[in-house]
């Protein structure tokens, strides 16, 4: 039987190779990471800028509704004073009729034509 010797190792050199291919794992791993983050925050941006938008255009459609209920309001007022009017011009006629049946009345009472 031949003695079989096992190969000699130099673990220093092993160390040194080891720790270096840890090191450039350790910098792609950081860098990968890096990149999601960059990209999660550049779509959070995009997002937010979405949002602004839809503030923006929400913020002019309030605006739009609150013209329509002011103008809308103006036209109720509007209509309700011209119906008071037609109301109120409708009791002085009928006022205006009372006293002259009075009058037709007293007059005929009176003979008086």
């Amino acid at each position: 039987m031949a003695s079989s010797e096992s190969p000699r190792v130099d673990m220093a050199k092993l160390e040194a190779e080891v720790a270096g291919e840890v090191s450039r794992v350790g910098a792609l791993t950081a860098e990968v990471v890096m990149r999601e983050y960059e990209a999660a925050a550049k779509e959070i941006e995009a997002l937010g800028a979405e949002l602004i938008s839809a503030a923006k255009k929400w913020e002019a459609m309030t605006a739009d509704v609150q013209n329509t209920i002011r103008d809308t309001a103006e036209a109720y007022r509007q209509e309700g004073k011209k119906i008071f009017e037609r109301i109120e011009e409708c009791a002085l006629s009928t006022d205006d009729v009372r006293k002259t049946c009075e009058d037709v009345k007293r007059r005929m009472k009176d003979g008086v034509q």
